[in-house]
This record gives C-alpha cells, sequence and structure tokens, in this order.
C-alpha cells in the first residue's frame, strides 16, 4: 500500500512562490511517474503536470507553463512541485499521485495511488 503525503501548501500572495512536496514513507514509487492534479471549489480536478520514473520526461498544463517546475529525487522518494508567479487562479486543493505507468500522463484514470491534498490559497 502507498501512503502519499503531500506537504507544503498554504497561503500566500499573487505573484508569490511555494514548494509542494509528496512523499511515502512507507513504500517506494521510484520505478512509477508521478503526477500533480488539483481541484478548485465545484469543479473537476484538473492535471497539473507529471514527470516520468526516471525524470527524464517532465509535462505541464499549458496554464502553469513556465510557471512551476516538477522534479524528483529517487533515493528520497519525493516529488516536488515549485510554483513560481502563482495567480489567484491556482487557488485549489493540490494532490500527488502515483501513475501506474513509468511514464506519467495527465489521466486520472492512469493513477492508482493518491494523496490526501493540500490547500493552496493565492490572494489576489
Amino acid at each position: 500500500q502507498v501512503h502519499l503525503v503531500e506537504s507544503g501548501g498554504g497561503l500566500v500572495q499573487a505573484g508569490g512562490s511555494l514548494r509542494l512536496s509528496c512523499a511515502d514513507s512507507r513504500r517506494t514509487f521510484s520505478n512509477n511517474g508521478v503526477g500533480w492534479f488539483r481541484q478548485a471549489g465545484g469543479k473537476e480536478r484538473e492535471f497539473v503536470g507529471s514527470i516520468s520514473w526516471n525524470g527524464d520526461n517532465v509535462s505541464y498544463a499549458d496554464s502553469v507553463k513556465g510557471r512551476f517546475t516538477i522534479s524528483r529525487d529517487r533515493a528520497k522518494n519525493t516529488v516536488s512541485l515549485q510554483m513560481d508567479s502563482l495567480r489567484p487562479e491556482d487557488t485549489a486543493v493540490y494532490y500527488c499521485a502515483v501513475s501506474r505507468r513509468a511514464y506519467a500522463s495527465g489521466v486520472v484514470k492512469d493513477y492508482n495511488y493518491w494523496g490526501q491534498g493540500t490547500q493552496v490559497t493565492v490572494s489576489s
């Protein structure tokens, strides 16, 4: 069983930065792709970005491209989401998820393990 935990969320002003982390202390996901998704109130969960098992393939949604950066440390079994130039529309609960595949996608059904989410609020 994978027990993913996200951390690093909080309240920040527009233009600011936050760094989210995703970790599992009980089981490695070093051979799996990992994705980040977000869900704002009343909206569907949307893809933010993903990283492949070895970090050589990273994809982003157009809405965050150039502002967000995903990285991973396979030795520490962690994945990070660096969020810069934050906007009020980035406000959401952010989730990390482990893919069934080595190369992750933007498709929710490709992911079988999810964290509990962390709230990110960007004030204008």
